[in-house]
């Protein structure tokens, strides 16, 4: 746990940062990057810390090519500010995190917290293209665009995405957008059972249909599944009369797809959604994809339960006696830990960067 008392920079630019970095290295003192602080509480908590890195003015949007599709970004940006920007011109990037008016570009990156809409339009590492980074001794390193260093054999962009910031520090990132979509509309299939829910579920996955987003709600009240659609006015209502002949479905007036606030993030392969969710003591939303949000339940529990199928349970606030990754994630087999452990060593051979935080105490 932390002992040390933190002290907060704020550099203005990416060269103040690297400078940043470049003492603390030489000093070896920990550095603990920080965005909007919306998952700070998220892994495990720092072995050690000396110096709290914000990102809060880095947080301009450098250059939007609008007639490209593409987007620079500061790291330090918020979600909805770069939204908001993108939509002057019809635009967005396809994500939906937790919290977008606070939470950071770097922050979503480093947490991988894509949102529903991955499901057809992909995470953050399909769409980001690009990435500026401050290493653990100081250098500038860029990918996907004009290199001060890159290092060969690495694609930075996709590195970085959910390393919990143990890797470097962002302090930019392009991304491919997509339009904003003319209409949209959410409909809710209410089931009698998690069969029948999984039964529907497999279906619509099959059918020649194109949601933005599906996802389970299960726990207090009939298991639901909720559909988004984007496009159109007549290629929606195409589609929803194309699922009403697989199902009874209803307009959804409420915020379905208002997350969770989770005590664990889930992974589970989408065959097994229905029996991962059977028997939880709690609420939770389970993408198509497999990703998925408990909010509360017995967690030991549910976690031998997911890692007894492949899948993995992570906390996302401290638990007393569990570690937020688990012992048998698919991520410690097969050699990745280790694998894991020489790219930390690379990338930051004083381990300076977010001690412990990571998958393994990386």
């Amino acid at each position: 746990m932390v002992v040390e008392t933190l002290r907060t920079v704020e550099p203005r630019s990416e060269q103040e940062v690297a400078e940043c970095l470049r003492l603390a290295h030489g000093e070896g003192t920990p550095v603990i990057p920080r965005g909007g602080g919306t998952k700070s509480g998220w892994g495990n908590p720092p072995l050690h810390a000396g110096i709290m890195l914000s990102t809060a003015r880095l947080n301009r949007v450098i250059e939007h090519a609008w007639a490209d599709l593409t987007v620079t970004v500061e790291a330090g940006c918020t979600i909805a500010e770069l939204q908001r920007t993108l939509a002057l011109h019809g635009q967005r990037l396809a994500v939906d995190p937790l919290w977008p008016e606070k939470a950071t570009v770097g922050g979503v990156l480093s947490t991988n917290d894509s949102g529903v809409l991955r499901f057809r339009y992909g995470g953050l590492r399909d769409l980001i293209i690009g990435v500026t980074l401050a290493l653990a001794d100081g250098t500038l390193a860029r990918s996907g665009g004009k290199v001060v260093k890159n290092v060969a054999g690495y694609d930075l962009s996709k590195l970085v995405t959910g390393a919990f910031g143990t890797l470097a520090v962002i302090t930019s990132a392009t991304f491919r957008l997509h339009p904003l979509p003319k209409k949209t509309k959410t409909v809710t299939a209410t089931l009698s059972n998690l069969d029948q829910t999984q039964q529907l579920l497999d279906e619509i996955l099959d059918a020649q249909l194109v949601p933005s987003a599906v996802q389970v709600r299960a726990g207090s009240g009939a298991p639901r599944i909720d559909i988004l659609f984007e496009g159109t006015e007549e290629g929606i209502l195409a589609q929803v009369h194309d699922l009403r002949a697989k199902a009874s479905v209803e307009d959804t007036k409420e915020d379905v797809w208002k997350r969770l606030d989770a005590r664990a993030k889930i992974s589970v392969l989408p065959s097994r959604i229905a029996k991962t969710l059977d028997g939880l003591d709690g609420d939770a939303v389970v993408e198509a994809t497999g990703i998925g949000w408990v909010q509360s339940c017995n967690l030991a529990v549910l976690r031998r339960k997911m890692e007894a199928s492949g899948g993995t349970l992570v906390l996302m606030r401290p638990s007393k006696g569990m570690d937020a990754w688990g012992s048998s994630s698919p991520n410690l087999s097969g050699g990745a830990l280790a694998l894991m452990r020489a790219i930390k060593d690379n990338f930051d051979p004083r381990r300076i960067l977010n001690p412990g935080v990571f998958v393994g105490g990386i």
